[in-house]
């Protein structure tokens, strides 16, 4: 499957796959058709290699805007059952972001375009090609009429960048029943941090989103008849969102850092040998100066330190021109990106108090309100777990270097969801490089990073089954 023939039919897949309009994000009738139409093309795909799949109808969808939409199905799939195996099961989504050429593309987004060995369209790593690519190893081992080490299942869903829509509900239903076997899962659905040197995630940052409002009335004032005589709303949002972060990025909320998980040693050399150039990351990012002047201050603070982000002000005027009203009404936007061991709840009564006391300093007349509309945990693996030892010997066995060991600043709730739900090790094993461009335009995977992520997974059945053929007492935990 990978001679040079092999390569040219994985890559025709992967074009079929790009050129499938998947969109989950836009809510219209036919971008939901094109998800159909994926899931049971990837439903058929799996079906070719001998899996049994269940497509598990999800029901429907109510929209805002009173529409109502189907839900695409979850793809369930089962390839081999020997209880003297481990099992080991794959999540992956295989819908996308809009993509338009007008946006900036160099090439239409779903015609999967080849340049330079770059493999461009929308969907090409996020996340098609890695989900290709674990079909592809499992088509290896069947093409060489080989015995796969492991039991595969696949957990494939179809509105992951929508929100993963009642995905957490199928987990908890299918607790006991699919994934009651399942010793391992892994995830594919990240990138390294380097172009060429490949990376392990052990963790990624969890989210916590407020909105601040400060509310006089429900009109809006004229400047010129008000101004100077009133409390103004926006002045005191500006002054509380103004209140939540210094300029060095620390953030002022007090006891916010007191459940953060203390730097060991063992972590600390992990962030000197990643594979980082810190000139070229900055100029890639167009950035003039980070807050931050080593390789190891930056990537502390953008994946084991919580971070604080202003988003924006809703209700005030944000048009060209010089209207001079005064906003009645004002709703600040931030969130805090959340790291272990901090709590949801615990953050949120501090957030909240911090905030009705810079505003009861202001002796304002105005009505404050903050809600907390959004909380997701941060999730952390054990690195020395046995599919992470496997995956690091089959990264040495692919590419010939030792992995990055790295997190994402990101937040990826379904990792948290089979950890807490299913309570087996989670591991993200990631295809993609940094510069890949997911979610934004000319989004690409290189030939290289896909055909031999095809390889790695299939030698991470073989380092997977290796390991538990010296070390059998390992899956009696």
């Amino acid at each position: 499957i990978f001679t040079k023939k092999g390569q040219m039919l994985i890559r025709k897949s992967l074009k079929e796959w790009v050129a499938i309009e998947s969109d989950s994000i836009q809510p219209l009738p036919h971008f939901r058709q094109e998800i159909f139409k994926m899931m049971d093309i990837a439903a058929d795909k799996l079906r070719h290699l001998g899996a049994a799949v269940d497509s598990i109808d999800m029901g429907h969808q109510e929209l805002p805007d009173g529409q109502n939409l189907p839900i695409p199905p979850i793809l369930l799939a089962e390839l081999g059952n020997d209880p003297k195996k481990p099992t080991v099961c794959f999540y992956g989504h295989l819908d996308v972001q809009p993509a338009k050429k007008e946006d900036g593309w160099h090439t239409d987004p779903f015609t999967l375009v080849e340049v330079d060995g770059k493999l461009y369209g929308r969907g090409a790593t996020d996340n098609k090609g890695p989900v290709l690519a674990w079909i592809n190893a499992v088509g290896a081992f069947q093409a060489l009429n080989q015995d796969i080490p492991v039991n595969i299942k696949f957990i494939i869903e179809g509105m992951e960048e929508a929100g993963s829509v009642s995905l957490d509900e199928l987990v908890k239903r299918e607790k006991d029943r699919f994934f009651s076997n399942v010793d391992y899962i892994v995830i594919s659905d990240n990138l390294w941090i380097s172009k060429k040197k490949p990376a392990l995630i052990y963790g990624t940052r969890g989210n916590i989103y407020f909105t601040v409002e400060v509310k006089c009335r429900d009109q809006d004032f004229h400047s010129g008849t008000f101004g100077g005589i009133l409390n103004e709303p926006m002045a005191d949002l500006v002054s509380l969102l103004g209140s939540l972060v210094d300029s060095s990025g620390h953030i002022l909320i007090p006891g916010i850092y007191d459940n953060v998980a203390p730097l060991s040693e063992e972590e600390k050399k992990m962030y000197e040998t990643i594979d980082l150039n810190l000139e070229e990351y900055q100029n890639n990012s167009q950035v003039e100066r980070f807050l931050f002047d080593t390789k190891e201050e930056i990537l502390m603070h953008l994946w084991r330190y919580p971070s604080l982000s202003i988003h924006g002000i809703e209700g005030a005027f944000h048009e060209p021109g010089a209207k001079t009203v005064i906003p009645a009404q004002v709703i600040g936007k931030f969130s805090i990106r959340l790291v272990p061991y901090m709590n949801i709840s615990v953050v949120e009564t501090q957030v909240k108090k911090y905030l009705e006391d810079i505003f009861s300093q202001r002796n304002s007349s105005n009505k404050l309100k903050v809600n907390m509309t959004l909380g997701v945990h941060p999730w952390i693996a054990n690195i020395h777990d046995i599919q992470y030892i496997a995956a690091r010997r089959a990264i040495k066995t692919v590419f010939g270097v030792d992995p990055d060991m790295i997190r994402d600043g990101s937040t990826i709730p379904i990792a948290k969801t089979f950890q807490d739900i299913i309570q087996k090790s989670v591991m993200m094993l990631p295809l993609g490089a940094v510069d890949d461009g997911e979610h934004s335009q000319n989004e690409k995977i290189n030939r290289y990073n896909y055909i031999e992520g095809s390889k790695l997974f299939a030698a991470f059945f073989l380092e997977f089954n290796a390991f538990l053929h010296h070390h059998p007492s390992i899956l009696l935990y």
